[in-house]
């Protein structure tokens, strides 16, 4: 297995969950600390805790501890793990694509 394989992998297992994909979802608009994401989902903190250490495992997101409070964590996208992805489905769209083009001039042939 390729690494960009294991990455596509690792991502789609992360993304499986609907909560991650909620949290996902937010941090797209902007980065923001935990307290606010459990807020926002209405998880509790070690709910929330469990899921994005999840996304930080798998890559998806970053943690970062401003200069103010270092017990603040607060989480943003990282954008690796979803190109891989997002190459791969256009693959898939490709592939797909032709064998429908393909099928459809041989429909067109057929008596």
């Amino acid at each position: 297995m390729s690494g960009a394989s294991a990455q596509i992998d690792t991502t789609l297992a992360a993304l499986a969950d609907p909560y991650r994909r909620q949290v996902v979802d937010l941090l797209a608009k902007r980065p923001r600390p935990a307290g606010e994401l459990a807020r926002e989902l209405g998880l509790s903190p070690p709910t929330m805790s469990r899921h994005l250490r999840a996304l930080r495992e798998s890559g998806l997101v970053e943690e970062s501890h401003p200069s103010f409070d270092a017990r603040v964590r607060i989480y943003a996208l990282r954008p690796e793990p979803m190109v891989h992805l997002l190459r791969w489905l256009e693959e898939s769209e490709r592939l797909w694509s032709e064998q429908l083009l393909a099928f459809k001039a041989h429909v067109e042939r057929a008596p």
